[in-house]
């Protein structure tokens, strides 16, 4: 993308934002709702021993990943709505971009692992306190960060290979990868095919990984002999089901209408991509604490 391009595509959504600051305030009052719930949730879990178990924790995972994906994004952007502060170094923009896509692999890792956990409670529950041990869980979770930060490392290592010889000038509220490559002025094909294959073999290998256990999890669920049984097991899938489809479907959407949606105007892919940033990580909370009986009665005593 040359000088030209990118500073129209920042132009027209600066006079997007422009037409009324009106535009920060939902996104401030979601950021709001993310802080306060996924800190209600991390805050329940931790501090009740009795929800120690795998489930409430893989949820806690959930909601600090959501909590470091929200903040490392919507502050600055809030601060280029109401101050016009868009002005970020390159080690900040680095910094930035390591930590957004840190955080979204995790969330995928981390959903893959609670769709193991709901395969094992369903499937296999007699060996369910032997195979999902804390230790285990742990490592899971040490596993989903490890696993990002390595991809995301060789990802930052690319970007500092690149020269930047035209413009400054990103079109974007945050340091998106292919944002950020394409305004350097050396060929990026490597750039592209890397974001191509994560996307394809990490993120895609894990939905597809996440719907095959769930095929399996259902498969399981229309077997068991009560009708009652059918419906527990079912509302107990429920609520994960929701914040898969939150987080996966915006995104590659997202991921899709960047390459191939070119009569999209680019101002409207910046929303979508703000948005997929930040509905996700504020519904999470509430859906789980709105579909989870044990939860729910643990905020209510809270407020109460």
């Amino acid at each position: 993308m040359g000088a030209a391009s990118a500073e129209h595509l920042l132009k027209s959504w600066l006079r997007c934002v422009r037409g009324g600051g009106w535009i920060s305030i939902p996104f401030c009052l979601m950021y709001v709702v993310t802080l306060l719930g996924n800190s209600l949730l991390l805050f329940i879990i931790l501090t009740e021993r009795s929800l120690h178990e795998p489930m409430y924790l893989f949820v806690s995972m959930l909601a600090a990943a959501d909590l470091l994906l929200s903040t490392t994004t919507v502050p600055k952007m809030l601060a280029l709505f109401w101050f016009r502060a868009g002005e970020i170094s390159f080690a900040g923009c680095l910094t930035q971009m390591f930590f957004i896509h840190v955080s979204f692999i995790a969330e995928s890792a981390i959903l893959l692992a609670m769709a193991f956990d709901r395969y094992v409670a369903i499937c296999d529950p007699l060996r369910y306190t032997t195979v999902l041990t804390k230790s285990v869980i742990g490592k899971m979770g040490l596993a989903a960060v490890t696993k990002s930060s390595c991809i995301i490392f060789a990802l930052i290592f690319l970007v500092k290979q690149l020269k930047f010889c035209r413009t400054n000038l990103l079109p974007h509220t945050n340091c998106e990868h292919m944002g950020v490559a394409r305004l350097a002025c050396n060929d990026i094909t490597v750039n592209i095919w890397y974001g191509v294959a994560m996307a394809i073999l990490v993120i895609g290998l894990d939905a597809v990984l996440i719907a095959l256990s769930y095929g399996l999890i259902l498969r399981a669920i229309f077997q068991l002999p009560s009708k009652d049984a059918r419906l527990k097991a079912l509302r107990t899938c429920g609520s994960h089901v929701c914040v898969i489809l939150m987080l996966y479907m915006p995104a590659f959407f997202s991921f899709f209408a960047h390459r191939f949606g070119h009569i999209i105007p680019g101002y409207i892919l910046i929303l979508l991509a703000n948005l997929y940033v930040i509905i996700p990580s504020m519904l999470n909370p509430i859906v789980y604490g709105v579909t989870t009986k044990e939860i729910l009665k643990r905020v209510i005593n809270v407020f109460s």
